[in-house]
């Protein structure tokens, strides 16, 4: 008997997991709200250089002294990083003259002002990353991606080892520790440690959520949860979008999206360990118990049959593994099929993260209000997940798939003429072959690795994560190379897809040799 024939005994789709499901979208929700508030967080206002005080600007409006302090660009706006060595007093009989040479034209040398109409404030006002420090800026993103990157693989590898419930509420716990000392923190550095850290213990909950929830329902029915919890997340990227509305002071904006994670730790006790996890390592009493409950909950109150031994059939399902025998990241490469799903997912991954995030970090390059395209993307989100539900049940994983991903690069491309239908566009596909990414994946991986897979696949894709932000910096280049870098990576990993195997109807792998044999 297979685990699958279980579940169908105990309902794989009662009360019992509609309850799991439910919990586990909390803290899926919880998400974007740390993945894309980079968008808030590192926002820069409208900024020109200080200008320290002189006798002779006493009689000056405030427009008048900017005129004679700061050059303007060819658009007629203020500089934001260059200031005159001395008062161009000449300029204000004809504003129109340029300067007669451009040694007198520096570096800001006295510090920045900031526009404050749409921000109280952020870390880009709070230690003037801005001009010659806005690579700091950016690279805040990226470190919090490093962190998401070393959590994939210290996650996937403990919550293999020692659960999903118990891994799960260890990354919860330190997303809340770690998001409260980003909101104190008292320098750039302490500021790009902590969201490291969080970035780590985040990992874990994005790692986790999907596969745990998974793992209690039956194939009919996987599709579904994994779209359900996928939801989730767009419902999380809107709130975003309205909690950064109302909250504009950068720390307390850290701890608005901090808060809810403890919520998710309270819910917590109600979610029971993976049952099939338990199975796979020889846990048999614990999930004897958890399937009775779950037997309870759902109304099967004569389970288990007079015909069924539960005991010596959940025995009989644990997968065949030697005393000691720890599966490891080297175990995904070691059998010629598993070693092929890994390679191209790993690839696929990163091409999925790359794009979604080179999308979701450019709110203010879409010719919108960035409060309104976080709310907007978050928004079109919904619709492309339903029809992803309806194509990953008709053509299948695999085509849904590379075709999400290739479309997603070609309307970034199309988006160099600045068209913002393109770009929300885009951003629906690119959230179609995340969430794609997540239940395929889930699928191509057995019980005894598929948290390794998950790890190995999720630090592939935040490796992408981790340089998406930096791309935006090759627009010094070539204006329209972020667009072309993000069109050519989504379309090139986007075909990796059609060498995966499909996994539409197929029941979960429970062990290494249910991999190698199918093929």
């Amino acid at each position: 008997m297979k685990f699958e024939d279980l579940l169908l005994e105990i309902d794989g789709f009662g009360k019992f997991q509609i309850l799991i499901l439910f919990i586990l979208c909390l803290p899926r929700m919880n998400l974007p709200m740390h993945f894309l508030l980079h968008n808030f967080l590192a926002a820069t206002p409208s900024h020109h250089c200080a200008i320290p005080h002189q006798e002779a600007f006493v009689n000056l409006t405030t427009e008048e002294v900017l005129l004679i302090s700061i050059p303007r660009e060819p658009d007629g706006t203020f500089k934001s990083c260059e200031m005159f060595s001395q008062p161009q007093f000449h300029l204000l009989l004809n504003s129109s003259l340029q300067p007669e040479n451009n040694s007198i034209i520096q570096q800001c040398q006295h510090g920045w002002v900031y526009d404050h109409s749409q921000f109280t404030s952020t870390i880009s006002t709070q230690w003037d990353l801005v001009c010659e420090q806005r690579g700091l800026n950016q690279a805040t993103a990226t470190f919090f991606f490093i962190g998401v990157t070393m959590g994939a693989v210290v996650f996937g590898y403990l919550s293999d080892r020692f659960g999903r419930k118990a891994m799960l509420l260890l990354a919860l716990v330190c997303a809340v520790i770690f998001g409260m000392l980003s909101a104190a923190s008292v320098s750039y550095s302490m500021l790009a440690i902590t969201r490291t850290l969080t970035g780590v213990a985040l990992s874990g909950v994005s790692l986790i959520v999907l596969p745990l929830g998974m793992e209690w329902v039956d194939v009919e029915h996987r599709t579904f949860s994994g779209i359900l919890t996928s939801m989730f997340w767009s419902i999380g990227n809107m709130l975003l979008a309205a909690v950064a509305y109302l909250v504009r002071e950068w720390r307390w904006l850290l701890v608005a999206v901090t808060g809810p994670c403890l919520l998710s730790i309270v819910c917590l006790w109600w979610v029971p360990e993976s049952a099939r996890w338990l199975i796979a390592n020889g846990k048999v009493k614990r999930a004897r118990r958890h399937l009775l409950r779950c037997a309870r909950m759902n109304g099967r109150k004569d389970f288990p049959f007079p015909s069924f031994h539960l005991s010596q059939d959940l025995r009989r399902m644990t997968t065949d593994k030697k005393p000691g025998e720890n599966y490891t990241y080297i175990t995904l490469f070691r059998t010629p099929v598993l070693r092929k799903i890994s390679l191209c997912s790993g690839t696929l991954w990163f091409g999925v993260a790359f794009s979604y995030y080179g999308m979701s970090m450019n709110l203010t390059g879409f010719g919108l209000n960035m409060y309104l395209s976080q709310f907007v993307f978050g928004f079109i989100e919904i619709p492309a997940k339903m029809i992803m539900y309806v194509l990953v049940n008709r053509v299948g994983r695999r085509q849904s798939q590379a075709w999400a991903l290739i479309l997603t690069g070609l309307c970034i491309g199309a988006n160099i003429t600045l068209s913002s239908w393109k770009s929300i566009m885009g951003k629906g596909f690119s959230e179609a072959a995340f969430t794609t990414a997540f239940l395929y994946t889930c699928e191509l991986y057995p019980t005894v690795l598929r948290q390794n897979g998950m790890g190995y696949s999720s630090f592939m894709a935040r490796l992408g994560g981790a340089l998406a932000p930096l791309v935006f910096l090759l627009d010094e280049v070539w204006t329209s190379l972020p667009e072309v870098t993000y069109c050519g990576v989504a379309v090139c990993c986007g075909l990796v897809a059609f060498l995966l195997p499909e996994t539409l109807h197929v029941r979960l792998p429970e062990g290494i040799e249910d991999i190698e044999k199918t093929q």
